[in-house]
């Protein structure tokens, strides 16, 4: 069976966040897909499956689980089925947060997802309450993550996790942030957490810009973002809010094309 690794949100090699595509006539069974996740050791693994209508089915699995969302993973995916799989430009996959949009664009590609509205959070969780040097300037949430606003880009990028308390939350993720500096090219920067599912830190998230780009626009006062993820590998995401929807825009590079081979059960 024929497997593939991509670095998504970069245009360049090691860099980016990678992920592992898979092109499947059917499902594989879900214990074997996790098998193959952690056989990957990759933050996640995608699996997609045409659909009769020309559309696609797409899940991802990270090394504990299978996972709700994943935008990186559909960056990359996206990517294999436009460079190797002669699939045309626009792509709809049908995912467990709805529909999710892919579009060829002269620079790179552009990710449409669900805009999901920050939950405003009185106190933080008591796993990872006092792994802060200082106060939050705010705490908000959506349906997998916490978000931390820790005031400053400086912030963001000095702050030292503590992964055995994230990892209390179980799958949900932390994600901490702050607004960069006027003459900085980033608007707001992140970080993301998910050790509790097998990703002690996140490269490039686009699944936590759903919340992170309407929450910055309302800050910031407009819909159009340049967003830096501060990770060792980092990445950049050029974001835009619409009225229901958050647009990033972003490129992918393949690393990897490989045979792998399965039980002879399956």
């Amino acid at each position: 069976m024929r497997m593939y690794q991509v670095d998504a949100f970069t245009d360049q090699l090691f860099a980016g966040n990678p992920a592992a595509v898979l092109v499947l006539e059917d499902w594989l069974p879900d214990d074997l897909m996790l098998a193959i996740t952690q056989e990957n050791n990759l933050a996640e693994t995608a699996f997609v499956k045409p659909r009769p209508d020309g559309a696609w089915d797409l899940r991802w699995f990270a090394p504990a689980h299978e996972v709700n969302f994943c935008g990186h993973a559909t960056l990359a995916t996206a990517h294999i089925l436009l460079t190797k799989q002669g699939a045309a430009s626009d792509l709809v996959f049908h995912t467990r947060v709805g529909e999710l949009k892919v579009s060829k664009e002269a620079q790179g590609y552009r990710l449409d997802i669900p805009r999901l509205v920050p939950e405003a959070v009185e106190s933080l969780p008591n796993e990872f309450a006092d792994i802060f040097p200082a106060p939050p300037s705010s705490i908000f949430r959506n349906f997998e993550n916490f978000f931390v606003d820790l005031g400053s880009a400086d912030a963001v990028r000095s702050f030292e996790p503590d992964f055995a308390a994230i990892a209390k939350l179980g799958p949900v993720g932390l994600v901490v942030t702050g607004a960069d500096t006027e003459e900085a090219r980033a608007d707001f920067v992140s970080r993301y957490f998910a050790p509790g599912a097998g990703i002690p830190e996140d490269p490039v998230t686009g699944s936590i810009h759903a919340t992170l780009v309407p929450y910055w626009a309302e800050k910031l006062g407009r819909n159009r973002l340049m967003a830096c993820q501060a990770s060792m590998r980092g990445g950049w995401l050029d974001c835009e809010l619409t009225e229901k929807r958050v647009l990033l825009a972003g490129d992918a590079v393949t690393f990897m094309e490989a045979t792998i081979f399965l039980p002879d059960t399956v």
